[in-house]
Order: C-alpha cells, then sequence, then structure tokens
C-alpha cells in the first residue's frame, strides 16, 4: 500500500516538474502579479491564484494590495497566514514601474489610476458578477435578484482607466438563479465560479487576449451602491413576488424596512408561499393579518398576495417573532391601523 501511495505521489511531482520543464522552454512566460481585493468574494480567488504559484503554474510570484483598515478582512488574514507580501491601498504607490506583468482585481472598490494600469505590461484583470455589460456597477449580486432575474453570471474583463465595468470582455460564465435563492448563496456560488474562469484566463492569458469581445453600451444596465431608500418596502406600489425579491437580494447585508405606527420596522426573514393567498376584495396594501391558530403573521400586498414575516425588530430593539410582534404591538392597535406604510 505505501508502495503504490509513494508510486502516486512520484508522478504527481514528477508531472508538476514536466510541466514547469515545459514552460520554461516554451514562448509562454510566467507572470508576476499583483492582486487587489478586500472581502469574501475577493479570497476564493486570492486563494487559486495563489495555488497556482505553489503548484509552480502560470503565476511567478504573488502580492497582494488591500486596506488595512478593515478589521476583518479577509484577504488581508489569508495573505498574513500564507506569508504573501501585502500593501496597504492608502499608501501604495500609483505607478510601480513595470515591477509586475499583470494586475488583477476582484471587489476592490476603488477606481484604480491610469498611471497604476498602464505599469502593467500585461494589463489588468477584473472578475465582475454579471454577464456584462449588464449590471455594471458596485453590486450587481443584489441588483440581479432584486430584478427577478433568473440568470447572471461572472464576466472576466480587462480593465480601462477612469471608468468601471467597461473593458474587453475575456471570458463569461452564466448562472441560473433559483427562486428562492438568498443573496449569500449566490455571492459565493459566483465567487467560487469567478476563480475557477479567472484562473483559466490567466493560465492561457494570450489566446484570451486575442478573442477579446468588446462590450456594447447600448446594452448596458447599472447596479449602483446600495443604500437604505433601496430598502425601503413600497406596500402600495409593489406585488409579493417583488418584495420578496428585495428581501432575497437584501439578507444577509441589510434588512429590508417599513414603519408601524411611526416606528421604523426592520424585517430579517419573510417567507412567500406563491397562490396561496385568499382572494379579498379590498384591502389596503400592508394590512397585517395574524392567525391563533398557525401563529402566523401575514402582510398584504399590493397585488392581495401575502407575504409572511418570521422576525422583524421595532424601533431599533430586539428581533422578535410574528407572535411576539402580535402579542406586544398588533394587537394593541385598533384593527383597522394594523397595516405597515
Amino acid at each position: 500500500m505505501n508502495v503504490l501511495l509513494n508510486h502516486t505521489r512520484i508522478k504527481g511531482l514528477c508531472r508538476k516538474h514536466i510541466q514547469h520543464t515545459l514552460r520554461l522552454f516554451s514562448n509562454v512566460s510566467r507572470l508576476k502579479i499583483l492582486f487587489f481585493g478586500t472581502d469574501n468574494f475577493s479570497l476564493p480567488s486570492l486563494k487559486i491564484i495563489h495555488k497556482n504559484l505553489i503548484d509552480n503554474g502560470r503565476v511567478q510570484t504573488l502580492e497582494v494590495v488591500t486596506s488595512f483598515k478593515a478589521a476583518k478582512n479577509p484577504v488581508k488574514q489569508y495573505s498574513r497566514s500564507e506569508g504573501i507580501p501585502m500593501h496597504d491601498w492608502a499608501l501604495f504607490p500609483k505607478d510601480i514601474n513595470n515591477t509586475f506583468d499583470l494586475g488583477v482585481v476582484v471587489s476592490f472598490g476603488h477606481l484604480i489610476p491610469e498611471s497604476l494600469i498602464n505599469s502593467f505590461n500585461r494589463g489588468m484583470l477584473n472578475v465582475h458578477a454579471s454577464l456584462l455589460p449588464k449590471l455594471r456597477g458596485a453590486a450587481p449580486i443584489v441588483h440581479a435578484i432584486a430584478n427577478g432575474d433568473e440568470t447572471t453570471g461572472i464576466s472576466i474583463m480587462r480593465i480601462k482607466p477612469r471608468q468601471f465595468d467597461v473593458g474587453e470582455i475575456l471570458s463569461q460564465s452564466i448562472v441560473h438563479i433559483e427562486r428562492d435563492t438568498l443573496m449569500p448563496q449566490l455571492h459565493d456560488r459566483l465567487a467560487q465560479i469567478g476563480a475557477s474562469c479567472l484562473i483559466g484566463c490567466i493560465e492561457d492569458l494570450e489566446t484570451y487576449y486575442s478573442k477579446l469581445i468588446i462590450q456594447d453600451d447600448s446594452q448596458a444596465t447599472y447596479a449602483p451602491k446600495i443604500d437604505q431608500k433601496f430598502a425601503e418596502i413600497r406596500w402600495a406600489e409593489a406585488g409579493a413576488v417583488r418584495i420578496y425579491d428585495l428581501y432575497r437580494s437584501l439578507y444577509g447585508l441589510r434588512p429590508v424596512c417599513t414603519s408601524f405606527v411611526g416606528e421604523l420596522v426592520k424585517i430579517f426573514k419573510m417567507s412567500y408561499d406563491r397562490g396561496q393567498s385568499k382572494t379579498v376584495r379590498e384591502f389596503v396594501p400592508g394590512h397585517m393579518e395574524y392567525s391563533k391558530r398557525t401563529k402566523q403573521l401575514l402582510v398584504r400586498c399590493c397585488d392581495g398576495e401575502l407575504l409572511e414575516i418570521l422576525q422583524l425588530s421595532v424601533g431599533g430593539k430586539k428581533i422578535l417573532t410574528g407572535q411576539d410582534f402580535y402579542n406586544g404591538f398588533l394587537s394593541k392597535v385598533n384593527p383597522s391601523e394594523r397595516y405597515f406604510k
């Protein structure tokens, strides 16, 4: 058994040695990479580039630029634990004089200066979580779910100066969005797929560069940063599906919000049982109904459909169940006033 294991290890080592030797004698040069990233979406891409370096792949050297301010920066933590050289973006020079061949940007959040882009003789790549030119901007995953999109994807693009997400496309991968997918689930899936697409482009950069696709600006849509107003529920304007999609898009990022008798209400968990709402002739959008038998807190949307509210808070206080909310708040007001605004 040990002989077989040793033989397997030797074969693996020999294969890596042969690949490394062939690369040295081919016209394909290895790459000195500078990675820019800050968060959990960045991390899988950093890890796969680092693995390529360890395995003597296309990557020759790797260094990281990130923010040193963020206390829970996973890119910083991983780089430190693995001994990858790091630089603080706040202090990083904006012209590095061809020290690196290729720049890689994944969920970095800062516009890279033209002088720095021009410092890379093989350019800069970006992993973007949409099928560009659709959903250019800072929050493509959130907007894809909030829009009710059935598909999204990953784009590997070449960065251009002065604008976000407008460069030529090297590679794209389509991802289906299931109806009840929550934002963190799609985020993590896209991060892994993005890492896989990225390393494929790095390993065969010359081929991908020879087949670049220019984005059609006329087809562009946008996914700007999320603010508090985005999270507000408009009961009189939005049906159940749209409100549920908004909730799914922000889950784990921030709660959707509304108000009740002048108090801010944050909704942390809701569910939507499609097609199960009873038809009513007259109703006020946002009106709440509580079933003592099933202990369900239900709210009526403008299309007459019902959403179940499972967890919420009132006035910034502790998180309540639907039953807690009924006992502490809803039961104490007149039935005609039992609605969210």
